[in-house]
């Protein structure tokens, strides 16, 4: 009965730790997505609230906690309620199976890959239902353009994983990195074997979390902001929450499947001392700012470049380089 006890407040002391760390950290990654919009665009971002403007996404949460929640006369109220509290809690609870550290996972289970795919796959219904809850035909058309986007894209992801799964051999995210760790330090890690697959990837992670230049469903010009337009207060808060979980997911995604996750870049001492999760953070920042970069700098794609790009050009490329990492594996 004490093992049982002391493994549940284990677990949920774990569990609080990961939830917590993210949460703070997000609201520095959504500042720092602002600064780095503002200097390309030379001008200050956030700099009053706070030293250099770090409290300006804490000051953001409490202005959005404490505003009247609206919902419009002729909505679904059970099911536009539901439709960001589903978006927020599966964007969270994807974040179980991935390692920090070696070991340093909620859930290290064998099928880790496979448990993403599942949990990413339904935040589609997120999105549909805030759409279709809302009762009004702007918020709808974003729900189904998001909707589509989302699914077109998860099939090349689905395909670039196929090509680390075939190398590491495992679908457990904690062994892909190990399989990583052959003493070459960064010249040892898939990015390099599978470069065209890591620019597939980040292009598609793009796609997938709606960032710029794919950020059609709520483009201004054409659908206001998209599904979630009627929202505001706590259940816009929950919707912008849980789009920038999935972002920094996808960081964290392309650090350990293509990065080496927590390994250090050059293999020997003084880098081998520092704390393998540092490694790891320092990554994930590393491909946020990638997706800062290309938000402010790359133009903003028409929906049917979206859709061709994702269909007749990743999805057949995505499957010739399965056949030809599947034919190095066999024949090596």
């Amino acid at each position: 009965m004490d093992t049982l006890l002391g493994e549940v407040l284990w677990s949920t002391g774990h569990i609080l730790l990961v939830t917590v760390g993210l949460l703070v950290a997000l609201a520095f990654i959504l500042y720092a997505d602002r600064k780095i919009w503002a200097a390309v665009q030379l001008r200050r971002g956030p700099n009053v609230v706070g030293p250099f403007g770090l409290l300006q996404s804490f000051a953001d949460f409490i202005k959005f906690v404490f505003k009247e929640i609206i919902i419009p006369a002729g909505a679904d109220k059970t099911v536009f309620i539901l439709a960001p509290m589903i978006t927020f809690v599966l964007a969270l609870i994807a974040w179980a199976v991935v390692p920090f550290d070696d070991g340093w996972a909620v859930a290290d289970i064998n099928v880790g890959i496979l448990y993403l795919f599942a949990v990413s796959s339904l935040g589609v219904y997120g999105v549909i239902m805030g759409g279709w809850a809302s009762n009004s035909k702007y918020p709808f058309l974003g729900g189904l353009r998001s909707a589509a986007q989302m699914v077109s894209y998860e099939v090349s992801l689905g395909l670039v994983i196929i090509n680390v799964i075939l190398l590491a051999g495992s679908m457990n995210l904690n062994d892909i990195v190990l399989a990583q760790d052959n003493g070459y330090g960064l010249l040892g890690w898939y990015f390099l074997p599978l470069f065209p697959m890591f620019v597939v990837f980040v292009i598609s992670a793009l796609a997938e979390t709606n960032r710029p230049p794919f950020d059609l469903p709520e483009a201004e010009s054409e659908l206001v902001a998209g599904y979630q337009v009627e929202y505001s207060s706590t259940p816009y808060l929950l919707f912008m929450i849980g789009e920038y979980l999935s972002i920094t997911l996808m960081c964290a995604m392309t650090a350990i499947l293509f990065l080496g996750g927590w390994l250090s870049p050059i293999p020997f001492a003084p880098f081998t001392w520092v704390p393998g999760v540092i490694w790891m953070a320092l990554k994930i920042c590393f491909v946020f700012f990638i997706f800062a970069m290309v938000k402010a700098i790359v133009p903003r794609y028409r929906y049917d470049q979206l859709m061709r790009l994702g269909w007749k050009i990743f999805l057949p490329f995505s499957l010739v380089y399965v056949v030809i990492v599947s034919a190095f594996v066999v024949f090596t």
